[in-house]
């Protein structure tokens, strides 16, 4: 069975040809299939129903416009971060999407003024930053994006459905895409666009193989980072903080949590740690709490008078499938979210490059149509694009995560690790100096910011005045 196409008058064999932009206020070009209907998908159908007029969404669990967090990615129980960046970019996808939450109770604050932050180095300073953040579960969070696309006319969803192959059409390009959907057997759309949101277990290299194109290859960092995570009440005590964290650092600090204040009066509490296993017993996990060296997650855990199920979820580690340098790399296929680059959970970038990478495909798509200049060229245009996009987020992760091996660090993964040392050393007391780490860290602002003179002298003087606690 093949999909009739909504809104034009082309025939549907010509689906997947490179159409030029229609008249203003229509639909440029007639289909795009997302796989895939988690959160990546879900921002991607929303910029992709601007400009097509049928918006094709394959998701393999059933779901409807109340399901929250997504069925099949376990990682969606635990404490989510959504960077400074991020929050602004779904603002724009969303309008209204911040006071909708904030409604429901999920706090607005200042990321320097109600966070309780235990650096390796010992707790930040407390100050006005001007980033501000917005703390949710991603169950919420879900909901609310997938109500709202649900609602757009243009956009189809399709649940149940298994994608099985993609089919090739004139000079390799992606013009087909074939699914099995439950009681609806085998079914085949025909797309001018089609975007891999299938999360991290995307299976793109077997439908590249399938049909003969070259695969691509990928950047892997391991960092085997187990979570734990509970749900529970707020007691009704007023506190200082919305946010309480200890982050971990190679190698010596190898347990951290975050605790976030989240809707509907409760806590989110993650626990990590490095080749170490929270326990998913309340007990156990109370334990583990009181091993960490910022106390207010285990006193807050203590409190509790309820709590939901505990959950359990293994990252292996971070993984760049590195389309943007396939020479082979067919057009009308594109990536986007954990299919194109997988994040480690604990730096909190997971929810946010999505968002740009979302809003870049969308600037595209808006300039091919004012334009007229139509899809050829946009796959590897985006793909270029979500890779710079992606660059600086990996770069200050994986540099990290490089220092858990004993062997094999890179000279620049070690110095940089040492910077972050001296930074974090400044942090304690330095307000100007957390600020410049909370807008890099929050991608508001370039890394450079904290390469700044004023940094660099600060830790010259640091040095000078005391014995260095590392060196590169």
């Amino acid at each position: 069975m093949t999909h009739a196409r909504k809104g034009i008058s082309a025939p549907d064999k010509n689906a997947g040809t490179d159409t030029s932009a229609a008249t203003p206020g229509s639909p440029a070009w007639g289909r795009a299939v997302v796989i895939g209907g988690g959160y990546a998908g879900l921002l991607a159908a929303r910029v992709l129903a601007d400009h097509f007029a049928e918006v094709l969404v394959l998701e393999r669990d059933a779901v409807d416009r109340t399901t929250g967090a997504h069925p099949s990615a376990p990682q969606s129980y635990h404490a989510h971060a959504m960077l400074a960046r991020g929050a602004e970019t779904l603002e724009l996808l969303f309008p209204g999407l911040r006071a909708e939450l904030e409604q429901l109770g999920a706090p607005v604050y200042d990321y320097g003024e109600r966070i309780s932050f235990l650096l390796p180095t010992g707790h930040a300073v407390r100050a006005t930053t001007g980033v501000r953040i917005q703390s949710f579960t991603r169950d919420e969070l879900e909901r609310r994006i997938r109500a709202r696309v649900f609602d757009l006319a243009r956009v189809q969803v399709v649940g149940g459905a298994r994608v099985l192959s993609l089919g090739r059409g004139p000079g390799d390009r992606i013009e087909k895409v074939r699914y099995h959907a439950g009681k609806g057997g085998e079914q085949e759309a025909t797309a001018d666009l089609v975007v891999d949101a299938s999360g991290r277990t995307t299976a793109i290299d077997d439908w590249l193989s399938r049909i003969g194109l070259p695969l691509s290859q990928k950047s892997t960092v391991k960092a085997k980072i187990t979570y734990t995570t509970m749900v529970f009440d707020r007691t009704p005590e007023p506190k200082d903080y919305d946010l309480a964290y200890q982050m971990t650092f190679a190698p010596s600090v190898r347990r951290g949590g975050a605790m976030l204040a989240v809707e509907h009066g409760r806590w989110v509490c993650s626990l990590f740690g490095f080749e170490q296993h929270p326990p998913t017993d309340p007990d156990g996990f109370l334990d583990y709490a009181r091993s960490l060296d910022n106390p207010l997650l285990a006193e807050q855990i203590a409190r509790r008078s309820r709590h939901e199920e505990l959950h359990r979820y293994t990252n292996p580690g971070s993984t760049w499938r590195l389309h943007h340098r396939n020479p082979g790399w067919p057009e009308g296929l594109i990536a986007i979210g954990d299919a194109l680059c997988v994040f480690n959970p604990v730096y909190g970038q997971g929810l946010t490059v999505p968002a740009i990478e979302a809003e870049a495909l969308g600037s595209l798509l808006r300039r091919r149509c004012s334009t007229g200049t139509g899809l050829t060229g946009l796959s590897r245009e985006y793909l270029r694009t979500a890779a710079g996009i992606i660059k600086v987020p990996w770069s200050l992760s994986t540099t990290s995560d490089l220092m858990w091996s004993p062997a094999g660090r890179p000279l620049a993964a070690r110095f940089a690790h040492w910077y972050n040392q001296q930074v974090f050393t400044l942090a304690r007391h330095d307000a100007d100096v957390w600020t410049r780490f909370v807008k890099v860290a929050n991608m508001t602002a370039p890394s450079s910011l904290l390469m700044h003179p004023s940094v660099l002298a600060k830790i010259a003087r640091q040095n000078l005045t005391r014995r260095p606690t590392s060196t590169p």
